[in-house]
């Protein structure tokens, strides 16, 4: 982009969304380019003292312990009956011997003492190395070493480290991060409740050289259609050693990626309700020249790693899909899933009043750029009147593939489309607005590939504002009320919150403007509720859906425009009679479950779609109560 040009695009960012929307555009920007460009170490401090000084405050305000909170916490671990030794592996080589004392101190600072620190020297040419491990040794001696003869790299040195464990389980620490005093503590008040666990994981920071917070990864619960796309595990990442043992340990080849591999590798021994993801920040990532915390571009070598890593766990689980680098995210992971052979039909339901200007845009787009090879369209033709709308459906019945449903009632979305389905040929439904337009190609094939999974429920696609402003990237319950999407007013290619508006993942709903759903399951679950006649309805489907134990998938690669209800008007918004029941409804049905979104996080807000920090944060309990 030439300076022109940007400095015309931040006139208009500042006209439309004033100066917050503007100094949230400009990190966005710096953000992305520090992590992908050459510009890197240029705009990383600009970037970083952004977007660190409100987390820093956030971080004082609601990330510190009292002294109550310490009184609290001993009285508590106290009465802790599950007291498992923790490893803690540590390869190291070469250290900056800032960072390497930085980090072992940090082990030491635990509140919780039943750990035991393994450090494996990957035999580092820095003689300062040994030196500063002998010393901590000969202070501690809870901390072990094995100094390697030959460098082997990372993977190696983990494994060499990993032979030192006698702890139940292992956590993951490189030589220059630091833990929180209260990292291992949480850890264990959580295996506490949850002594099945297999793997814990937590949220994370990162520090800059001068030791201040920044870019915080505040992670849904787990979420295995997210980790194929990145590794969300990470930091603080706990482990049962007998289980990683079983796997092997660290696989060398996998190096800058062996611990998503491990992950994986475990989990296919596990399963996701074994999987614990603590809301706190019990990790602060390094970001150094030559640290992956740093930009994306300080080891390239990890993101082919990375994609191996995913692309070993599909075949050895036999799951038909190829991986690839994510669009506007390509430092991530995208995963194509094979179509079944012959591909299933679909019934593409569109409900439509008049404004045929709007409809023949959205039929045109669909049958002009979708290539999938086998799809019926089913107008829902509910109270047109206009003559110029009856000439266009004798225009559109000239395709095969079209037809006419007239259904002459009151408006009630949900009934519509529950009589469009009794009578669809399809085994595989597509509910569409009348005002959205096709983009990608195969936003179809992209769908349907994922709803055809066995354990899918919902599938939603990537819709934008004719702006190129993101309209909706999934939904997130609570926000704003009942629900609301995520990221709206995102750029199109903005990846938002550490990549999640690029990336394919399990969310607790989608919208019906675009939604794929296997007919079999959506009659299993009773279809839509015709009682939600406007509002709600698709994010009550998809919580039925969850309930009997599907997922929902939204994915940024299946593209459309929606222009949002411009057919309906002001009968769809919420100053319209009947959308208080609506949400009574609502919350009668889902009210714990729209307090606590499983796929976002309580330390982010709900009053805003941008991932924007919480406060208050929304923690149920402290993380040292029962």
């Amino acid at each position: 982009m030439d300076v022109a040009r940007a400095i015309g695009q931040g006139f208009r960012i500042l006209r439309t969304s004033g100066p917050v929307g503007f100094v949230r555009a400009f990190n966005e920007g710096t953000h992305r380019l520090a992590k992908e460009s050459s510009l890197g170490p240029l705009l990383t401090p600009i970037h970083n003292a952004i977007d660190g000084l409100g987390y820093r405050r956030w971080a004082r305000r609601y990330d510190r312990l009292s002294p109550d909170d310490l009184r609290e916490i001993r009285e508590a671990t106290e009465r802790l009956e599950y007291r498992p030794l923790i490893s803690v592996l540590m390869p190291v080589y070469n250290t900056d011997q800032r960072w390497l004392k930085a980090a072992i101190q940090s082990v030491r600072d635990q509140l919780y003492t039943n750990w035991e620190l393994c450090i494996a020297d990957d035999a580092s040419t820095d003689v300062k190395v040994g030196r500063i491990l002998r010393d901590f040794q000969a202070k501690d001696p809870r901390i072990k070493v094995d100094f390697r003869r030959v460098n082997g790299h990372i993977s190696a040195a983990s494994n060499s480290a990993l032979r030192l464990a006698t702890g139940e389980f292992v956590a993951l620490a490189d030589h220059d991060d630091v833990l929180p005093a209260h990292a291992l503590l949480a850890v264990v008040h959580e295996l506490n409740r949850h002594p099945e666990a297999d793997i814990v994981y937590s949220d994370e920071d990162r520090l800059d050289e001068s030791g201040r917070r920044y870019d915080p990864y505040f992670k849904p619960d787990f979420n295995v259609e997210l980790f194929r796309g990145q590794n969300f595990i990470s930091h603080l990442g706990v482990y049962r050693t007998d289980l990683v043992r079983r796997v092997g340990g660290f696989r060398e080849g996998l190096e800058g990626s062996q611990d998503y591999d491990l992950a994986w590798r475990i989990m296919e021994h596990s399963d996701a309700a074994r999987i614990r993801h603590i809301p706190h920040v019990l990790y602060h990532w390094r970001a150094i020249v030559g640290s992956a915390a740093l930009g994306t571009r300080e080891k390239t070598y990890a993101h082919d790693a990375a994609r191996r890593a995913v692309e070993d766990h599909l075949l050895r689980t036999g799951v038909q899909a190829t991986c690839e680098p994510a669009l506007n995210a390509t430092y991530h992971q995208r995963v194509r899933y094979a179509l079944p052979q012959p591909a299933p039909h679909v019934t593409i339901i569109i409900p439509t009043r008049d404004r045929v200007n709007l409809l023949s845009r959205c039929v045109g787009s669909v049958t002009g750029r979708s290539t999938y090879p086998s799809f019926d369209i089913v107008i829902v033709d509910n109270g047109s009147i206009e003559p110029e709308t009856f000439a266009c459906f004798e225009q559109l019945r000239s395709d095969g593939r079209v037809s006419i449903l007239r259904v002459d009632e009151p408006f009630n979305f949900s009934r519509l489309n529950n009589q469009a389905v009794a009578g669809a040929r399809g085994e595989v439904i597509c509910f569409l607005n009348n005002d959205t337009e096709v983009i990608s190609a195969d936003w179809l094939e992209e769908m349907v590939s994922r709803a055809t999974q066995s354990h899918v429920g919902a599938v939603g696609a990537m819709l934008y504002y004719p702006n190129n402003r993101i309209q909706h990237a999934g939904v997130i319950l609570g926000l704003g009320g009942v629900a609301s999407h995520a990221f709206k007013g995102l750029g199109r290619t903005t990846g938002g919150d550490h990549a999640r508006a690029a990336l394919a993942q399990a969310m607790s709903a989608v919208t019906a403007a675009c939604l794929v759903v296997r007919k079999g399951v959506f009659t299993e679950a009773g279809g839509f509720d015709e009682a939600l006649a406007i509002a709600y309805n698709d994010v009550d489907l998809c919580l039925r859906l969850r309930a009997r134990g599907f997922e929902n998938i939204w994915t940024p690669f299946a593209e459309l425009y929606h222009y949002e209800s411009v057919s309906r008007g002001d009968d769809v918004g919420s100053g319209r009679p009947g959308f208080l029941e609506e949400s009574r409804v609502m919350y009668e049905r889902w009210g714990e479950l729209l307090k606590a979104d499983p796929f976002f996080n309580p330390n982010l807000s709900l009053q805003r779609t941008d991932f924007a920090l919480a406060y208050p944060p929304r923690h149920t309990r402290k993380w040292w109560e029962s």
